[in-house]
């Protein structure tokens, strides 16, 4: 049974139970996501070949020092980091390393910024130079089963609406939709419920209310939806080295839909774009 809470009465811990958010927790939802969405576009001009992402990493801390944000990941269970950078077959959870990015490899940038207490998570994925058009199709694909997910949350609907929109679009492209990471809820805590799964059935799972806010985050494979994490404890890649691309956005569900808090001021989110 799902339980649902007025996030003003709630523990400042993961309960298990889902967080109604009022409008002024959406408006402090929206200013910290929009530090984040800004980050993300400065950083279209500045992914390009030979860059490292270790260089990417310190302009994140850079950009949020100098904007009243600090970095959600940084320390998060032992990480190191200020960003995750997954670059070609490598899922999520990349660590920024002082290798430089190559001519025709595409990298997902995780940003997650806390302003006065609210999380803003998003990422986006980057071309590196000019890419091969396998990589860019897998980009836009993805792209579009983000907002295939998105139109599906709203009042009424249910997490298993969501990710039935975004695997059976996915499926039907010839691609496969990563199961092992999940989108979440987001709002004063990084991680809370509910979980957002990337597939599943029509009118399953948890109801969609007004109040409500989370990521929706699909990872998609041109391989196999198989993965493992390497012995680093933290980056994910595709078991048969296939490319693998992701977007996501934090949304709260409104009366009669939802807002995307982490929307590109630039216009740059979609793939194709984000090219300054």
């Amino acid at each position: 049974m799902v339980t649902y809470i007025d996030a003003a009465t709630a523990p400042l811990k993961n309960t298990g139970q889902v967080r109604l958010y009022g409008r002024e927790d959406f408006a402090g939802m929206r200013k910290a996501s929009q530090v984040t969405a800004r980050c993300l576009d400065e950083l279209a001009s500045r992914v390009k070949p030979g860059v490292t992402t270790q260089e990417i990493d310190d302009f994140v801390y850079e950009f949020g020092e100098a904007n009243g944000a600090i970095s959600a990941t940084l320390n998060y269970r032992g990480y190191t980091k200020f960003t995750c950078t997954s670059i070609n077959h490598v899922v999520c959870h990349g660590i920024p390393n002082d290798k430089p990015l190559r001519e025709g490899d595409i990298v997902n940038i995780d940003v997650t910024y806390i302003v006065d207490g609210w999380y803003g998570d998003s990422s986006r994925m980057y071309p590196v130079g000019e890419v091969n058009r396998k990589a860019e199709r897998l980009m836009e694909i993805t792209y579009q089963s983000l907002m295939l997910g998105i139109d599906a949350a709203r009042p009424g609907n249910t997490t298993g609406d969501i990710g039935h929109a975004i695997q059976s679009f996915v499926e039907s492209q010839r691609y496969s939709v990563v199961r092992d990471f999940c989108g979440h809820g987001v709002g004063r805590l990084f991680h809370d419920t509910p979980n957002i799964l990337h597939y599943g059935r029509p009118g399953e799972g948890v109801e969609l209310k007004p109040g409500m806010i989370f990521t929706i985050e699909p990872m998609v494979n041109t391989g196999r939806p198989a993965v493992k994490v390497l012995n680093d404890g933290w980056t994910a890649v595709t078991r048969d080295r296939s490319l693998s691309a992701q977007y996501e956005h934090s949304i709260g569900i409104t009366a009669d839909g939802c807002e995307i808090f982490t929307l590109s001021p630039g216009g740059l989110h979609a793939p194709g774009l984000n090219i300054a």
